[in-house]
């Protein structure tokens, strides 16, 4: 690897990763895994244990790890070996995964009253995926840990981030062809480990359905 790929890993991985820490140690004690230790090629930026998020905010601190209930975990270790398997130079980058129900709380507290309630799961009504560890957020990066264009930035909520109607976007030049394409990769690898998507999000999967997930997973609290 060339030295300057190596000092971008370097700088990319001091940005994006706290020290491992409590609440990493809550999720372990919950019964959660960490996806991180099941495959270290997986690269880690969780965005809302930094400010570099929707919100401007840190929603969470002292944690490190790619937390996941063990079925998803499995998922997402497999979708980072069938790309790798594709193309062996690029990686999975997850931005979130497993998030408390406490979080989940504060996030909705932060954007109740504005245009970003659509995005965000009430927690008056029990939740999201995300918060039974069944839900991972992510992209893809390159051999310098550059993330590939997808088109928007993560958390990005405009039409541009929609999944429903991406020929459109390229067509009226939303987005480029070359993010339509890193996008339908991620869609490829992901949905043949397990996952399904969602129609508004391009960088949010889920390992099961609502209704799979209360009836067989516990929340996270």
């Amino acid at each position: 690897m060339k030295p300057v790929y190596s000092l971008i890993l370097l700088l990319f991985a001091l940005f994006c990763h706290a020290q491992t820490g409590r609440l990493d140690s809550s999720l372990s004690s919950k019964g959660l895994v960490n996806a991180a230790t099941m495959d270290t090629t997986i690269h880690v930026c969780l965005k809302y244990a930094t400010t570099d998020n929707f919100m401007g905010e840190a929603v969470y601190t002292d944690v490190a790890g790619i937390w996941l209930h063990v079925d998803a975990a499995r998922k997402l270790v497999r979708a980072q070996r069938l790309l790798k398997e594709r193309y062996p130079a690029y990686s999975l980058i997850v931005y979130d995964a497993a998030r408390p129900m406490s979080v989940q709380r504060k996030m909705w507290r932060l954007v109740k009253g504005t245009d970003k309630t659509n995005y965000v799961s009430n927690p008056a009504h029990g939740g999201g995926l995300h918060n039974y560890g069944m839900a991972v957020d992510v992209g893809i990066v390159d051999q310098s840990g550059r993330p590939l264009p997808m088109g928007t930035p993560f958390d990005y909520f405009g039409e541009e981030a929609h999944t429903t109607a991406e020929e459109g976007l390229v067509q009226s030049g939303k987005i480029t062809r070359e993010a339509f394409n890193n996008r339908r990769l991620l869609r490829q690898v992901m949905k043949q480990a397990g996952f399904s998507t969602i129609a508004y999000e391009w960088w949010h999967f889920n390992a099961c359905t609502r209704q799979e997930a209360k009836a067989g997973y516990r929340l996270i609290d």
